[in-house]
């Protein structure tokens, strides 16, 4: 049996195929922090956010009769949201290609090195990312997208995809160790 919430979305649907305006605005303002969270991820700014947000909603929209009711929304939507930061990206992004990725095979897993941050924190660092490298480690490293499934949805080879992800791992490394020693510093200058 649907929750109340669940209802609520599925009304907001039927009237989004109907075309229905406030029935629009309605799934808009439900999922708003959602599909923004998603658009952040992807985005270097929060005006190309908005912008991949704005670009999602009117496929979303546009495509609504295509959604299956048997399957979640918010899944639905949320693959539309991803497909259109990439596509926001594919056209700019210029991927460095790199044979030889064996040796970036056993880095350990994102979680163990990134999980002390707040999630604040670790946005403005991946969002300071080049685009091929941010791109790359948030389909593998948030989304758990396979390198295979990342070369064919970017259009590159598996090899760059590693190399990228590898290269996205190692600069936010380095931010990291830089915030640390920042945070070390300002204890030590307030310690006195």
């Amino acid at each position: 049996m649907p929750t109340i919430n669940e209802e609520v979305v599925q009304e907001y649907i039927a009237g989004c195929r109907k075309h229905n305006q406030e029935s629009q605005y309605a799934l808009f303002k439900h999922f708003h922090s959602y599909a923004m969270g998603i658009c952040r991820r992807y985005a270097h700014n929060s005006d190309e956010a908005s912008d991949i947000l704005s670009e999602s909603f009117l496929k979303i929209f546009s495509h609504i009769d295509r959604f299956d009711e048997s399957k979640p929304f918010k899944s639905w939507m949320g693959k539309i949201i991803t497909n259109t930061a990439i596509d926001y990206y594919r056209a700019s992004l210029k991927f460095v290609q790199q044979d030889d990725v064996a040796a970036y095979e056993n880095l350990g897993s994102e979680a163990s090195v990134y999980g002390k941050l707040a999630y604040d924190e670790l946005l403005v660092m991946i969002q300071s990312l080049s685009p091929a490298y941010q791109t790359v480690f948030n389909l593998y490293a948030i989304d758990g997208y396979s390198h295979n499934e990342i070369a064919e949805m970017l259009g590159i080879t598996v090899n760059t995809s590693k190399s990228n992800l590898h290269k996205a791992r190692r600069r936010l490394q380095e931010l990291l160790d830089q915030r640390t020693r920042t945070a070390v510093d300002n204890w030590e200058d307030n310690k006195d």
